[in-house]
């Protein structure tokens, strides 16, 4: 009796291996800090300087250049040359010694008004107000407590003023202010502020850097030097107390920065007026956690 052929099964497939999955890096590999000169924080400038040229502009008046003593005059007849015309219009009436300027290379022809100019003067004052208020903010820092010392005192005085009926008085004194720019000194003054702004802001500026990566950090502090590398075990990085004033109004959320290095010959650089310096600092404390938690585990 022959024995049962015995029946060899397949083995059974191998398990795959599981796939490690690689370990998430930092939110961002490079972190670049750029500081801004305190040019960036004149944009007000050239911004209301464009707006009041505009307005200018397509205000319809023109400026009229005319001796001293001229007055104005309602409802004259003119007379012109060969021409019949008893229309009342104003005019302007100049001395009787004076003259009005002629036109360029021809003295036979006065010429003609043409500089357009708005007939608000509060253009002017405005923009003056603008140009004077950037100076102060970006020259005379007020960080943290004084800001709040500076606003409680303007609206104080305001208070002050208004209890003492001062308003009424310095309201008329201010109504006597009177500032005119025509639409070239508008349409200059703007340029030229803002191709300076523009060259600074992405030419010049971003030659003064500091770049994060993981375990090390580049620095350049003169435009043209080379870049001086450090160990980033140890780094403090501190944002110094914001100016109200300067780094929100002005400069949207900008700030100052100071990073101190760690080590036998520490180091600390000073990078100012850094745009976005809340989520910059963030980004870099987040990378500089995660190499520690990555060099901890290893």
């Amino acid at each position: 009796m022959s024995s049962p052929t015995p029946e060899f099964g397949t083995p059974p497939a191998a398990a795959p291996a599981p796939q490690s999955t690689p370990p998430s890096s930092p939110l961002r590999r490079e972190i670049r800090v750029v500081s801004h000169c305190s040019l960036f924080y004149w944009w007000p400038v050239w911004v209301v300087g464009f707006m009041m040229w505009i307005i200018t502009m397509f205000s319809g008046h023109v400026m009229a250049i005319v001796p001293s003593g001229s007055t104005a005059v309602h409802n004259a007849i003119p007379k012109e040359d060969g021409k019949k015309d008893d229309t009342p219009r104003d005019a302007i009436v100049v001395p009787a010694k004076s003259k009005l300027p002629h036109e360029s290379g021809n003295k036979d022809r006065l010429e003609n008004p043409h500089l357009a100019m708005s007939n608000n003067k509060n253009l002017g004052v405005l923009f003056v107000a603008v140009l004077l208020l950037v100076v102060v903010i970006t020259n005379i820092p007020l960080r943290g407590l004084w800001s709040v010392i500076v606003i409680v005192f303007v609206i104080s005085l305001a208070i002050i003023f208004a209890l003492l009926e001062w308003w009424t008085i310095i309201l008329s004194w201010l109504s006597i202010l009177d500032i005119r720019i025509n639409a070239a000194g508008y349409f200059v003054i703007s340029l030229v502020l803002f191709i300076l702004w523009l060259v600074v802001m992405l030419l010049f500026d971003r030659q003064i850097y500091m770049v994060f990566t993981p375990g090390q950090m580049r620095v350049c502090l003169e435009i043209g030097d080379a870049e001086t590398a450090y160990d980033t075990s140890g780094m403090t990085i501190q944002k110094q107390r914001s100016d109200l004033f300067r780094h929100w109004i002005l400069g949207l959320g900008s700030g100052d920065l100071i990073v101190k290095t760690a080590g036998s010959q520490t180091h600390e650089f000073h990078m100012p007026n850094v745009l976005f310096i809340g989520r910059k600092v963030k980004e870099i404390e987040e990378m500089l956690r995660s190499r520690q938690v990555v060099t901890g585990g290893s």
